[in-house]
């Protein structure tokens, strides 16, 4: 077997720091961790730049790297329950704005790892993969921030309240196919915040309040940066089904039955699906596939 090339070796320390950076169980280290993240993308991108004529195939890390235990990091607090256990509260109750803000930064610290372990665990793709979900992971952790700052205005704190454990199961379920992973993780998951938030925005206009209106803003940061986020999981999505000769719009069709996704529900934001990359075509098929009684869908 010939030497790695230097862009591969560095691609190699790359996917290590996105390791060390999932491991971290606290957000402030987990933040430090993804400093060390942008240092190693620069090292590997100087030696993309130096390495010009390498081939696609030379300059890939095709080497794997044992899993360790008890991934990913989390902190001691929230405490994690079945989703049916959680319980919300109206936004008109004092807790209820920051139950709401408090779930939401569950599933941006998630987001974090998420975007992480695509970095580590996938072989052997292009550096502009690992470059695109660092990026990620960059601004989930700082969408977590702006809503720890929210939480913290109103005295209260990430960990404060129980939280659900559902959004890591599916990166359990495609840890071993990446195309299922970028087809369910941010084309699936990710997408439902786009089809969630402006109907949240508006209940949050209703209610008028300063911190709810605050809360608004965060959010349309948010919305704003999902798009982008979707549409990185689009390409790659569209990248691999290329690779490997697949209909993207019939063969994530097959993956949702396989992994058990959970089921679209409509109405959708056409708009911001379709600014995050999915096509008229397969909008057109989701609705039709959002308009199924459960019992009439395949098992």
């Amino acid at each position: 077997m010939p030497p790695a090339s230097p862009l591969a070796l560095s691609i190699h320390a790359l996917r290590f720091a996105a390791l060390d950076a999932l491991c971290a169980s606290d957000i402030r280290s987990k933040q430090a961790a993804l400093q060390d993240c942008a240092l190693a993308l620069s090292g590997a991108q100087n030696a993309s730049a130096a390495t010009a004529a390498t081939t696609q195939a030379e300059g890939m890390d095709s080497a794997l790297i044992p899993e360790p235990p008890h991934l990913p990091g989390r902190p001691a607090r929230p405490e994690l329950r079945p989703h049916r256990d959680i319980t919300t509260a109206s936004l008109h109750t004092p807790e209820g704005l920051p139950r709401l803000l408090h779930s939401i930064a569950h599933i941006e610290f998630n987001a974090i790892n998420l975007a992480l372990d695509a970095v580590w665990r996938f072989a052997a793709m292009p550096l502009a993969f690992y470059a695109d979900w660092l990026q990620v992971a960059h601004e989930e952790a700082y969408h977590f921030q702006l809503l720890q700052d929210l939480l913290l205005e109103l005295g209260y704190a990430y960990g404060d309240f129980p939280a659900h454990t559902g959004l890591w199961e599916m990166t359990e379920k495609t840890k071993a196919d990446i195309t299922a992973r970028m087809a369910l993780v941010p084309r699936t998951l990710e997408a439902r915040g786009l089809d969630a938030t402006p109907p949240m925005q508006a209940r949050l206009r209703k209610l008028g309040t300063p911190m709810a209106l605050k809360a608004v803003a965060v959010l349309d940061i948010i919305l704003r940066d999902e798009v982008g986020h979707v549409r990185i999981g689009n390409h790659w999505y569209g990248w691999l089904c290329a690779r490997q000769g697949l209909n993207p719009v019939a063969h994530y069709q097959v993956l949702t039955q396989q992994y058990q996704a959970p089921r679209l529900r409509a109405p959708f934001n056409e708009a911001a699906r379709l600014a995050a990359g999915f096509s008229a075509e397969e909008l057109a098929v989701l609705q039709e596939v959002a308009a199924q009684k459960p019992s009439t869908m395949q098992a």
